[in-house]
């Protein structure tokens, strides 16, 4: 009996589990991190939306493809300027804001400016296997920037 329970089980659990929906009835959606990393690693991304405190700053990396590297190594090139960074996707055990992920999706530029802007330590709004929407909210102001990349 117990053989036919716990597959059951599991088939109820997995499909209970979303990473591409959001039903607006603010439950938790489960992170896979393991599964973020490896959708990342695999082919380039562009941004398509940042807001930083409710300003439209899309078009800043208008033309930049992002390569998010296995090694850690994060790429931005758009032709005439390369830049580098690093990139890692943490889980943490203290929340410290209303996210609804422990997994935080860590990015970093040390210059320039605008690139600076995008070092975060976001958390994972949704995804899917060729989106990912991030999001930070400010522990100091309350204000909230969001930042979303697509493959290409």
């Amino acid at each position: 009996m117990k053989r036919v329970i716990s597959p059951l089980l599991l088939s109820v659990v997995l499909v209970s589990c979303s990473t591409d929906e959001n039903n607006g009835d603010n439950q938790s959606i489960v992170i896979n991190a393991e599964e973020v990393e490896t959708m990342v690693t695999r082919g380039e991304w562009k941004i398509t939306f940042y807001a930083d405190s409710d300003e439209d700053d899309t078009s800043d990396y208008d033309g930049y493809v992002f390569t998010f590297n296995a090694d850690g190594t994060l790429g931005a090139t758009n032709g005439n300027t390369s830049l580098s960074g690093a990139w890692s996707i943490t889980e943490s055990e203290n929340r410290d804001d209303d996210s609804t992920s422990d997994v935080d999706f860590n990015i970093f530029f040390a210059s320039p400016d605008i690139f600076e802007e995008l070092a975060n330590d976001w958390d994972i709004l949704k995804y899917t296997g060729s989106k990912i929407e991030l999001w930070d909210v400010d522990v100091d102001d309350g204000s909230t920037d969001y930042l979303t990349f697509e493959k290409i």
